[in-house]
């Protein structure tokens, strides 16, 4: 995996958090544990809309067409 090295701009405190977080050896450094929480908050962002898009989703119409399946064909269609 590559890697590019960037400059941001943090709240004091939340530095302050990160460097403990360090020194209690949750992560090797500040740059491992901006990434991981980089990381997560980008997967619970699109697990969240992933959920919202399924929501909208109609269950008895997605249940019918599960249920009418493909007939009766003894192969797959080409498309």
């Amino acid at each position: 995996m590559t890697v590019h090295k960037i400059a941001i701009t943090i709240d004091e405190q939340l530095l302050k958090q990160i460097d403990r977080l360090v020194s209690e050896r949750h992560f090797p450094n500040r740059s491992r544990a901006i990434q991981d929480a980089v990381r997560e908050k980008i997967e619970r962002v699109e697990s969240n809309r992933l959920a919202r898009e399924l929501s909208k989703l109609d269950r008895v119409f997605e249940q019918q067409l599960a249920d009418e399946g493909l007939g009766d064909i003894q192969e797959w269609p080409e498309y």
